[in-house]
């Protein structure tokens, strides 16, 4: 990933100097290349969280936000990066707006469940 970071942004240094465009594009793919290897390295993580889960006695459902709202944040966060080096600060501001907001979606059968929680122990 780290060989694919630097080879992405030597070669979108070397051609931003006579097209711009040409350059976000090489982002981009340079982008998309390292989250797809980044993926695969997913698997092992997710294992061992369901395996430690199944340990502690936590459902899918207290395990399953959390994980979720981890990927809109990293989600958020690369894409607004990627609008703001496209020059579009207004558009990355109204996407980490966005993944805010998503990420509270996600969470929502999360805070149900500690509403639950609550309500039983009252």
């Amino acid at each position: 990933m780290a060989a694919l970071a630097v080879v992405g942004a030597l070669c979108a240094a070397a051609v931003k100097k006579q097209t711009s465009d040409l350059a976000l594009v090489i982002t981009l793919c340079a982008a998309a290349l390292i989250l797809t290897v980044a993926m695969g390295a997913l698997r092992p993580i997710r294992e061992l969280m369901d395996a430690l889960a199944e340990r502690a006695g936590l459902s899918a459902a207290v395990l399953s936000p959390v994980v979720k709202t981890v990927g809109v944040s990293l989600l958020t966060r690369v894409t607004a990066e990627l609008c703001r080096d496209a020059g579009e600060s207004g558009i990355a501001s109204a996407v980490e707006i966005a993944g805010g907001v998503c990420a509270l979606l996600v969470c929502l059968p999360l805070f149900e469940a500690v509403l639950g929680l609550i309500l039983d122990l009252l």
